[in-house]
């Protein structure tokens, strides 16, 4: 691309212009500025792609899919907002294409589409209204909700049929407009860690959230791709040792009109309407395709860390609701062709909740979704994905198929299976529960490692059973098919519900501030608040929620499986009670980095920091193969063994009995699998002692061929965790465990 060609390119453009087209907008007929010409272009590939075309003149190729229109207008923008419509005349297996020449790098754009307007068979187009094209990789401008925005009349007196009801005004001052980008960066300098899922340990962080209050991040890059690539962020995460960072939606994302009509936004980001650009308010650089490279070199400085980039997305439905919503992008393109709707096709199906759900066996609805995936992975360099509600994509007509066309294609693509995939494993429709269902290639979000691991600390399990799937890698969810430990991504919290420290704080939500009267969020917290709702000045009930906190991080990061980590529960961090803070963009949300200050603090970050090192140290506690329970030797040892306060092995009646207290032993003698010059992979071996129980209690620790004496590594009953080496007991002792407490032992 030289000067001289741009230059060709804008004269020939002008020296194109004949005539002056007008518009009907607002039921007034309006004169439009002369339309440069469209050359037929190419249908591929979608989205706006600026390239020198014909005779080396520069300009941007448009490609818009949109079955069942009877025509596409192309929408260019100026600076002051003065708007020239360009048709796309050539129509190649339902694409719209064209070349304009001149279109540079930075021009502000959108579609208007042609068609019928019958929503009683699904038909929605209505060329009144700015759609945003599905694959802009760059979005300019805010979106607010105004009753321009909407297909129909918002505000119709009959509510039950106002959705019928074509809205002829312009939507065009009032939504963002699409950006053309041009970036050639190939990546040549990056180096992604690759670290493999074994060896994971994942951070659940909300760009902004994390960095806002970051008292290290200059305050300009605050709440913004750059303040997390700032040092002073990866300082954090470098020094916690975690492996990925799982940043929540940074997909475009709009806002809920019954947010915004409380004063209130979309924090949390799940109300995607741009697959392909990178949230723009996330940006500090600017709007017009600035942000497209803050965000590459943001995931450039924590692979230089040595740190993943996941990206939470929302594949399964749109920010454009049901049929009472909004029309900003696929509704307006064509409604029947993106959207799975009822018999009634007036009406969406819904299997997200939140009014419409994408119609993923659709040839071109399967190609967006790859076509974004590959996108971020290939030319945004992001590692992996963790897809929100993952069984509404798995459904083929109705029913989730782990054969569905999504999973087949995910399975096969020569990019997609070789990053991280992470399956919330259910949707809110019928049978859309699936977790341990996944296949091969994916991990889950483990919600019944979750509740077992929550019920075991307040004393709420009936018997140990279920704790000891979950502390071993949930063989009884995911031992089939070549899965492995680490199809299972552990966790305690995530962005939804309590945070960890709310969770010893609070038996019931408060969620007033999202004025909802306390209706929203879920009532199933399964907390316990040691003694007092909320917070407390007694000492007594502050240092027992400490020693929960520890025990519940503690228990996390010597399960085995993938832990998550959610950002902040590290340092103590509240949401007043809030379990569902998804419109809370303020100090309720936000990270409170004085807490690494606060003595009565501090030690948590310690002890987290502390855990995760010692699980990078100990590939016994990162296993790549479910146990056995057989011994491999002719002592009797075996890679896995319970025990009982007794210091006996458990029996069948032991696992179905009430208990408070359980003993895993871990064999660093039968790792199975080799190192990478086929040396067997040897370690030390582990007891771990949980004991959720309000008195303490005695445990024998077991003696022959077990171990002759035992080290104490961790004690959470202390606030301070020695870093030198722990009292050592001899086998066959019977030691004291403190109440509510986690001891590991290394075993000599």
């Amino acid at each position: 691309m030289t000067s001289a060609a741009e230059q060709r390119a804008l004269a020939e453009g002008r020296a194109a212009e004949s005539g002056q087209p007008a518009a009907v907008v607002d039921g007034v007929r309006r004169a439009l500025p002369a339309a440069p010409p469209a050359w037929p272009g190419a249908p591929t590939p979608l989205g706006a792609r600026f390239r020198v075309g014909p005779d080396g003149v520069a300009g941007t190729n448009f490609a818009l899919w949109a079955g069942g229109a009877e025509a596409v207008r192309l929408c260019l923008f100026d600076e002051r907002g003065r708007e020239t419509q360009v048709p796309l005349t050539e129509l190649t297996h339902e694409i719209w294409h064209g070349f304009v020449p001149g279109v540079m790098p930075g021009q502000r754009y959108g579609y208007r589409v042609d068609g019928r307007w019958d929503p009683w068979t699904g038909a929605r187009w209505n060329p009144a209204k700015l759609l945003l094209d599905p694959y802009a990789r760059a979005v300019d401008g805010e979106f607010g909700l105004p009753p321009e925005v909407y297909g129909h009349v918002r505000d119709w007196p009959e509510q039950h049929v106002a959705d019928t009801v074509r809205d002829d005004r312009d939507s065009a001052p009032y939504v963002p407009k699409g950006v053309v980008v041009h970036d050639d960066d190939d990546w040549a300098d990056d180096r992604r860690p690759k670290t493999p899922w074994a060896d994971s340990v994942i951070y659940e962080l909300h760009v902004r959230g994390f960095t806002q209050l970051h008292p290290g991040i200059p305050e300009e890059l605050r709440g913004t791709y750059a303040g997390l690539a700032h040092p002073a962020a990866i300082e954090h995460l470098v020094k916690l040792g975690v492996t990925a960072v799982e940043l929540l939606p940074v997909h475009q994302f709009a806002h809920e009109d019954h947010l915004l009509r409380r004063g209130l936004k979309n924090y949390w980001g799940y109300n995607s309407i741009g697959y392909f650009a990178p949230h723009a308010a996330y940006a500090a650089s600017g709007t017009t395709g600035q942000q497209v490279g803050e965000f590459k070199r943001m995931v450039r400085a924590l692979h230089a860390a040595g740190i993943e980039v996941v990206l939470d997305v929302v594949y399964n439905h749109t920010a454009e609701a049901g049929e009472l919503g909004p029309t900003l992008s696929l509704k307006g393109i064509d409604n029947r062709g993106y959207y799975r709707l009822q018999h009634d096709a007036r009406r969406f199906a819904d299997y997200t909740g939140c009014g419409n759900t994408l119609h993923v066996v659709q040839p071109q609805v399967l190609r967006l979704i790859t076509d974004s995936l590959r996108y971020w992975v290939t030319e945004m360099g992001v590692d992996g994905f963790r897809f929100d509600l993952a069984a509404a994509l798995a459904r083929s007509m109705h029913d989730v198929d782990m054969l569905s066309p999504f999973l087949a294609v995910i399975a096969q693509d020569p990019v997609l299976r070789r990053v991280k995939l992470i399956a919330e494993p259910w949707d809110i429709g019928s049978g859309g529960y699936q977790v341990g269902a996944f296949p091969p290639l994916w991990t889950e979000w483990n919600d019944r490692y979750r509740n077992a691991v929550r019920d075991f600390w307040r004393h709420a399990l009936p018997d140990v059973r279920e704790m000891g799937y979950r502390l071993s890698g949930s063989s009884d969810l995911y031992a089939w098919g070549g899965r492995r430990p680490y199809a299972s991504v552990n966790f305690v919290t995530a962005h939804d519900g309590f945070t960890l420290r709310d969770l010893v704080s609070y038996e019931t939500k408060h969620n007033e501030a999202n004025g909802e009267n306390n209706r929203d969020g879920t009532d199933d917290n399964r907390s316990w608040n040691g003694g007092a709702e909320g917070e407390t000045d007694d000492e007594r009930v502050g240092a027992l929620r400490r020693r929960q906190l520890r025990n519940l991080l503690t228990t996390l990061l010597l399960s085995t499986g993938v832990p998550m980590l959610v950002a902040g529960d590290e340092l103590g961090r509240t949401q007043r009670g809030n379990n569902n803070a998804y419109c809370q963009d303020n100090e309720i949300s936000w990270l409170d980095w004085s807490l690494l200050d606060d003595p009565a603090w501090r030690p948590l970050f310690d002890l987290t920091s502390r855990l995760i090192a010692l699980r990078h140290r100990h590939p016994v506690l990162r296993r790549r193969a479910f146990f056995s329970g057989r011994a491999h030797s002719a002592d009797g040892l075996r890679d896995l063994a319970w025990f009982t306060s007794r210091g006996e092995e458990m029996t069948e009646g032991d696992w179905y009995a009430p208990a408070a207290t359980l003993g895993m032993y871990l064999s660093g003698r039968d790792i199975p699998g080799r190192d990478e010059r086929g040396a067997p992979v040897l370690d030390d071996s582990f007891l771990t002692v949980l004991h959720a129980g309000d008195r303490p209690t005695g445990f024998v620790l077991p003696g022959a061929p077990w171990a002759e004496r035992y080290e104490v590594v961790v004690d959470t009953s202390r606030e301070e965790q020695a870093e030198a080496p722990g009292t050592v007991h001899p086998a066959g002792t019977e030691i004291m465990v403190p109440a509510r407490a986690v001891l590991l032992l290394r075993v000599d």
